[in-house]
């Protein structure tokens, strides 16, 4: 089973009701831990929640099939969930199909996020013609993609959303899906809508609820870091810690930018004009005029194998994030000032 963001919604029922093993990819990681989230929600019982990483699973490949097949300490059900770097849980997943097909126990759900794989990848292919799998490929998002996105969170949540009012939750969550379900959410509570008492929203209740905008928020960081303004990077760490910005949400706004990057690089091919894409992207509202000129700076900082780095970079200080959160702002001021001296580096 085969799905990408455009039919997912409609497809994820079904695969939570007929698969055990979920495969997200491609370069949106909040499209695709968004819906590891959905098909978390929509199993029957979905039981304990068992993080493991990808880099465990390279190095014990047996690992996977045997906690499968395990059950909580209580006994109840649980479900596992596998944050992974390119095809590093291939051995493990074959070894967990080679375990289901024999009849070795019944397998709980297996969700499988591996952002920088694709659905060419070899674990791709191993599972996508099994009737008990589904692999889902999500693109990086355009503005009208997540603007309907949040339109339909709207309409699901009771709330009748004008589509200037989508758009601003959607540039202001830096096209995060997750950030504007969050926001979606907050919007519904205030104004106790609901889908038997629908509520107008209206930009003053926005106002109420809403996140800080990206001016005030994660981007001005982001472009420091990614444009190699090294000079500005110190204050804007400062204003990190001040503010006690997220790190992970941080990160993933970098992330959502590293991917922007990589979709504006496919589409420029290796001698094309930066300008001419950048203002046809613009004409075709799939960039905002203000990020412009930041991802003029960006995509001649960030080509080729350079930018294939910096997504492992990021995937690196992700998985470092998630496990050390104690240590996590430190971590990313690091990693931060690492990536930006490299950026620095090619002017």
């Amino acid at each position: 089973m085969k799905a990408t963001q455009r039919d997912f919604a409609a497809t994820a029922p079904r695969a939570a009701r007929e698969c055990r093993i979920f495969f997200f990819c491609g370069q949106d990681e909040a499209g695709a831990a968004a819906a590891a989230d959905r098909i978390a929600a929509l199993l029957d019982g979905p039981g304990e929640r068992v993080e493991l990483s990808g880099a465990e699973l390279r190095k014990d490949p047996v690992l996977l099939g045997d906690e499968a097949r395990s059950t909580s300490l209580f006994g109840d059900k649980r479900h596992i969930v596998v944050r992974a770097s390119g095809d590093e849980a291939y051995d493990a997943l074959e070894n967990l199909a080679r375990v289901i097909d024999a009849g070795e126990g019944e397998a709980c759900p297996v969700l499988v996020l591996a952002t920088s794989a694709t659905d060419k990848s070899r674990t791709a292919k191993l599972l996508e013609k099994r009737g008990d799998a589904l692999v889902a490929m999500f693109y990086p998002p355009d503005l009208a993609a997540v603007t309907q996105s949040v339109r339909d969170m709207a309409n699901i949540a009771g709330l009748r959303l004008a589509g200037d009012l989508a758009e601003r939750i959607a540039r202001g969550t830096g096209l995060d899906v997750r950030l504007a379900q969050s926001e979606v959410t907050k919007l519904a509570l205030y104004l106790d809508a609901s889908p038997q008492a629908p509520r107008e929203a209206d930009a003053e209740a926005l106002d109420a609820v809403g996140a800080r905008t990206e001016e005030d928020g994660f981007m001005p960081l982001v472009n420091a870091v990614l444009s190699g303004e090294t000079g500005r990077l110190s204050g804007e760490l400062h204003r990190m810690r001040e503010t006690s910005m997220n790190p992970v949400g941080l990160l993933l706004a970098l992330e959502r930018r590293a991917a922007q990057l990589a979709g504006l690089s496919a589409r420029l091919g290796p001698r094309g004009d930066v300008n001419k894409l950048l203002e046809a992207e613009k004409r075709a509202r799939r960039i905002f005029w203000r990020d412009e000129r930041d991802l003029s700076v960006q995509l001649r900082r960030w080509r080729g194998q350079k930018l294939d780095r910096l997504g492992s970079r990021l995937v690196e200080l992700h998985r470092a994030l998630l496990s050390n959160n104690q240590s996590a702002e430190i971590l990313l001021a690091q990693g931060l000032a690492e990536i930006a001296r490299f950026a620095a580096g090619r002017r």
